[in-house]
């Protein structure tokens, strides 16, 4: 169809990780121009499961998540006069068809870092219609690419250097408003919205609600935005978050913004401005801007993940060095399933397994655990996260294991965390792991995280018997990490 020079110009919005309509540069763009229509993509490539373990790419909670999502942006959608229509198939079919039906000049979208998305991209571009021209804008990150002080293909590898680098380039820009209303291409609608996705499309199950689950996350903007007033203002959490944060359980030690900055329903950029003011109309100090601290560690594997591509998915990850991972099913099915028998790591196991979430130190443990006790290969924790996050975002949980298993950024060597220190320090009385391993709660606080220093008499006194009550630990602590430390430092 070629465009009418006597009409306004007809642009498409093409919605991925950046389901909202506030700080939404692709949509608000569109609007100034002209007739906007905007459209979701059920890509079924989506549905194909992980390459290492067959795994679910959609987990219950981020399957829900995106559904409610896609439901909240319809309904914001519609209150500025426009309309969400939702499509089934490959974008680089599904975009080019529409361009051409609808009479678009232009497809708007924001850019995503995965190598997977980018290919989605580049297929899109390449087969629009020449009177369709595809135009990107970016939304990861507090900067824009122009913005930072480097150039992508210079971002350190070291954390720190990019953090004083970014801290030092100045303020970050305020969150662009909302359009003031869309207007639609037809009117009333000649294209059919189309039905929103059901959770069992993408290859999910339906999610089971737990009662011990830190919060029940919603999907969509307005829940995002919701959860954010409710941390830093009703609750005044902001104040305390650096002592906080370490904390495993309950929705008020972390502010758990993750799964809508996730799914693009709220920006970083929106979170700063929050912080920014809540520094001007309440207090400024060490937790305001750890926050802001945090936001940045995310920034920096959308960065990471944009200049390395498919390096961050290889298993000698992004420093090429070839480590003796091991690839043994049981132990990785104990361990994914809770039951190794170390009971900070099965606690935290379970809460993934069973709410879709895990506190920032309970993934740091675990993935310790699997890679520096068990020596198994990282990318199979990390796929195994992918298909039970309700936050999942394939920077910051490939970026992280990497760093993790001591093949991504800031490699120090063998570096690992010591399960019963960090229990001592991070649940000493036992709450959380009670909470998630009930077979622990008659025990005393003292042998909670190690049950195998109970003697024989105590158990029977306890009528606790380990090995039927409880499972029989999987390795030793110490030895495990000294026989990994050996593989590893043979293989250096």
């Amino acid at each position: 169809m070629q465009p009418d020079p006597d009409r306004a110009p007809r642009t498409g919005v093409w919605f991925r990780a950046d389901l909202r309509v506030r700080d939404h540069a692709a949509l608000l763009e569109a609007a100034r121009q002209g007739d906007v229509t905007c459209v979701f993509c059920l890509d079924p490539r989506e549905r194909e499961p992980s390459r290492l373990r067959s795994l679910p790419r959609w987990s219950p909670w981020r399957g829900r998540f995106l559904v409610e999502a896609l439901a909240d942006l319809r309904q914001e959608l519609r209150a500025l006069g426009g309309e969400l229509l939702v499509r089934r198939g490959r974008p680089e079919e599904v975009l080019p068809r529409l361009a051409a039906s609808e009479g678009w000049s232009a497809l708007h979208a924001h850019e995503l870092v995965g190598t997977e998305e980018r290919r989605v991209e580049r297929a899109v571009r390449e087969a629009l219609p020449d009177t369709c021209r595809l135009r990107t804008f970016w939304d990861r990150t507090l900067l824009a690419p122009e913005e930072l002080p480097f150039g992508i293909g210079e971002i350190p590898e070291v954390f720190t250097r990019f953090r004083k680098a970014v801290e030092a380039a100045g303020s970050y820009d305020a969150p662009l408003p909302a359009p003031d209303s869309l207007r639609r291409a037809t009117p009333g609608g000649t294209s059919e919205p189309g039905e929103l996705p059901t959770v069992e499309e993408l290859g999910a199950d339906p999610p089971r609600d737990d009662d011990r689950a830190v919060l029940r996350f919603r999907g969509g903007e307005t829940a995002g935005l919701e959860r954010l007033a409710a941390y830093l203002w009703r609750e005044d959490r902001l104040r305390t978050y650096k002592e906080t944060r370490n904390g495993m359980v309950g929705a008020a030690y972390s502010s758990k913004l993750s799964p809508w900055l996730a799914l693009g329903c709220v920006t970083a950029r929106t979170v700063q401005a929050e912080i920014e003011r809540y520094e001007e109309e309440r207090v400024r100090n060490r937790s305001t801007y750890w926050l802001t601290f945090e936001l940045l560690w995310r920034d920096y594997f959308q960065w990471i993940a944009r200049r390395h591509g498919a390096s961050l998915f290889a298993a000698a990850g992004l420093q090429g060095t070839r480590r003796p991972w091991r690839h043994e099913t049981a132990s990785f099915e104990a361990w994914r399933q809770g039951a190794t028998g170390i009971p900070l790591v099965d606690a935290n196991m379970r809460e993934l397994d069973r709410s879709g979430f895990l506190s920032n130190r309970g993934r740091q443990i675990v993935a310790s655990f699997l890679t520096k006790n068990l020596g198994i290969d990282w990318r199979w924790g990390a796929e195994w996260f992918e298909a039970r996050l309700v936050d999942y975002d394939v920077a910051s949980n490939w970026g992280n294991w990497a760093y993790a298993a001591g093949v991504g950024n800031d490699a120090r060597g063998f570096r690992y965390f010591d399960v019963a220190t960090q229990a001592a320090k991070y649940d000493r009385r036992g709450r959380h792991a009670r909470l998630w391993c009930p077979e622990l709660a008659a025990l005393p606080d003292a042998n909670v995280h190690a049950p195998w220093e109970l003697s024989r008499a105590q158990q029977e006194a306890l009528d606790w018997v380990l090995g039927r009550d409880w499972p029989t630990p999987l390795v030793d602590l110490d030895e495990s990490v000294a026989e990994q430390r050996a593989r590893w430092d043979r293989w250096a």
